[in-house]
């Protein structure tokens, strides 16, 4: 009878049974405690010969090299890779040799984790190395890393099929170290941001993820339903909303990094669960705002860095201030040799025909000139640039341009030909705001599944009033991308979305 076991999966078996057998734990319950990684070593080792001579070290063997009484082995923490030299008599100082001759040689394999003491010193090939006193099993392995060979030296296979990466990020982390650093970078990016706006004063707040109505974005919804309160709820798409109740409140600057989910497609730029941080802060314009994202990315740059410079594809993208800006209308008139100023919905979708950007039935003025954006503007915006002053139709949350007739205050941020973050001067005219609901209602009506709801209690805490705002909403994923030269958002996500595994049942 199949036991569904390759046969590496069978030998490892029968070493942890055989274990088991010797009285030693694959899985002890005991701690072992570290007090120092590899790359300290390597570092600090060079220059000071006396150091690390009580070494305590933990890690997963990654290759190894058996030579009789001694062997050398490749040992891999958090920090990096390091080599071991493992002699008989030193781990086994008495008359039983079974820990060495049984247990390492034989029953020991690459993956499993061990934890050395011993003092460090260099060998005669010029190699830092700990020479091993004691030896303690702290994790057998049952699977083998995907390797050439097993029992002397590791040769990785690529392990580089994108869909079992990140099905297996886990595994893709062991064999694949280089990737533990762009989670170490997006970890310095959201704190940078973090201290940035914490410096400034502004509180860091929590706002619900299940919402009994979703606003805040143009875009479909998770729904759920809640069983004691029987309603529908939904993930939300947004925390804007919330967030703006707040200001209501009497809060001067508040701000969030939430998970959003959006039922929509998925490619390399998306995914159903992302990242964003949102800031509002009251008697603010979008144009303090601009100043505000130019100098905030340009510390994160200098954070992660230390310099403005950073390399994205083939392109050398400056976050150095003051970034480009233009309008909607100037940037499609400079692209596309056309002035959409004023034209109407009729005008707008014969000019998208003859560009030939795809829109549909569905689509209102807002849409149209959004995806001729899209389609012929924003792929050849690489470096940071602000496009400013959007037609009302295409931003119901924002408030009217204080000159121009017919726009809003608001502007994006493009950075390698995608969007990197979004802003507006903040509607607070609650008449003017039901008005607009009432519109994206409409669109509804019409078939757009991303048109916004109308947010009765939204617009009640409008009525009391709220000051003069700025918003902000900026894509961590998006981010994080750029400042690791990464050219997927499932390269920045720990666990992407997937399609569900297809499993072989015999």
């Amino acid at each position: 009878m199949s036991t569904g076991l390759t046969e590496q999966e069978t030998i490892r078996r029968n070493s942890l049974n055989e274990l088991i057998r010797l009285g030693i734990n694959p899985y002890p319950p005991e701690t072992f405690e570290v007090n120092v990684k590899a790359l300290e070593i390597k570092k600090l080792f060079p220059g000071d010969a006396t150091l690390f001579q009580e070494a305590r070290i933990a890690g997963r063997i990654m290759s190894r090299r058996i030579m009789g009484a001694a062997s050398f082995v490749e040992l891999q923490d958090e920090s990096g890779r390091i080599q071991l030299y493992i002699k008989r008599d030193d781990i086994c100082p008495g008359e039983d040799k079974t820990m060495y001759n049984t247990v390492f040689k034989k029953l020991l394999d690459i993956g499993d984790i061990i934890g050395i003491t011993g003092f460090v010193f260099i060998t005669q090939m010029g190699e830092i190395t700990i020479h091993a006193k004691s030896l303690t099993l702290l994790s057998k392995s049952l699977r083998p890393l995907p390797i050439v060979k097993e029992k002397e030296d590791a040769v990785f296979d690529a392990f580089t099929d994108p869909e079992q990466r990140y099905r297996q990020r886990y595994l893709d982390m062991i064999v694949n170290p280089e990737v533990r650093d762009v989670f170490i970078k997006r970890s310095i990016l959201v704190n940078s941001m973090r201290s940035y706006l914490n410096a400034r004063s502004y509180l860091e707040v929590e706002t619900p993820v299940l919402q009994p109505l979703y606003g805040g974005a143009a875009a479909r919804p998770f729904k759920t339903h809640h069983n004691a309160l029987d309603m529908v709820l939904y993930l939300r798409i947004a925390n804007e909303l919330y967030l703006k109740r707040l200001i209501v409140g009497g809060y001067d600057g508040v701000y969030e990094f939430s998970k959003d989910f959006r039922n929509e497609g998925m490619d390399r730029f998306h995914n159903p669960e992302f990242t964003q941080m949102e800031l509002y802060v009251a008697y603010k314009d979008y144009e303090w705002m601009m100043n505000l994202v130019e100098e905030m990315v340009e510390k994160i740059a200098m954070d992660l860095h230390g310099t403005t410079v950073v390399q994205v594809g083939e392109n050398m993208v400056d976050f150095k201030r003051p970034w480009k800006r233009f309008t909607m209308f100037e940037v499609i008139e400079h692209f596309t040799g056309i002035n959409i100023d004023g034209k109407p919905e009729e005008e707008l979708a014969a000019i998208a025909k003859q560009l030939d950007v795809p829109i549909d039935r569905t689509m209102a003025k807002g849409k149209i000139i959004d995806q001729i954006f899209g389609e012929k503007c924003e792929p050849y915006l690489v470096q940071p640039t602000f496009i400013t002053d959007y037609p009302v139709e295409m931003s119901p949350l924002a408030k009217k341009h204080r000159t121009k007739e017919g726009l809003v205050e608001r502007f994006e941020a493009i950075c390698n030909g995608k969007e990197l973050c979004n802003s507006f001067s903040e509607l607070n005219d609650p008449i003017d705001q039901r008005e607009r609901f009432e519109s994206q209602l409409e669109l509804g009506k019409r078939g757009d599944d991303e048109s916004m709801v109308l947010d009765e209690d939204f617009l009640r805490a409008l009525e009391f009033g709220m000051p003069p705002t700025a918003g902000l909403g900026i894509g961590i994923d998006r981010l994080t991308m750029i400042m690791t030269n990464s050219q997927s958002i499932q390269d920045v996500l720990f666990f992407p979305q997937m399609r569900p595994e297809k499993r072989i049942t015999v």
